[in-house]
C-alpha cells in the first residue's frame, strides 16, 4: 500500500513537473524591436501601478519600477510590451523577462526606435 502510494505521488509530481515547462498561446505574431534579435532595449519606462500576471508569460511590476523594454507586439494595436525589471540593487530577485501591458507603464527614455519588424516564435510565448 505505501508503495502505491509513493507511486502515485511520484507520477503526480512528474506530470506537475512538466506542465510547469509549456507552450503559451501566442500573444502576436510580429514584434518591433530595434535590432532582429530584439537584445537592445527601446526605451525604459516607468510603472504607472502595480500589474500582477495572470500566466508566465508576463512579469509582475510594482508601481514606480523602472522597466526596459525590448519588443512591442504588434498585433493587436500595441497592447503588450515586452521588457524586464528588477529589483533594488541589494534586492534577493534578479531581472525578470516577460510581457507585460503597455498600458501599466509610461515612456521615461527613448533609446533606439523600434523600426525591425521579427516574427515571433513559440519561445516567444513558452512558460518555464
Amino acid at each position: 500500500m505505501a508503495f502505491r502510494l509513493f507511486l502515485a505521488l511520484s507520477v503526480m509530481l512528474f506530470l506537475t513537473a512538466c506542465e510547469a515547462g509549456k507552450q503559451m498561446p501566442k500573444l502576436s505574431n510580429k514584434k518591433l524591436c530595434a535590432d532582429s534579435e530584439c537584445s537592445h532595449p527601446i526605451l525604459i519606462a516607468q510603472a504607472l501601478q502595480d500589474y500582477y500576471p495572470g500566466d508566465c508569460r508576463f512579469i509582475p511590476i510594482r508601481q514606480g519600477q523602472l522597466v526596459y523594454v525590448y519588443a512591442m507586439l504588434k498585433d493587436r494595436g500595441n497592447l503588450f510590451w515586452a521588457g524586464s525589471v528588477q529589483n533594488t540593487y541589494y534586492g534577493e530577485q534578479e531581472a525578470r523577462i516577460g510581457h507585460f501591458p503597455s498600458s501599466v507603464v509610461e515612456e521615461t527614455h527613448a533609446l533606439m526606435p523600434a523600426t525591425t519588424e521579427v516574427k515571433t516564435t513559440n519561445w516567444d510565448f513558452y512558460c518555464n
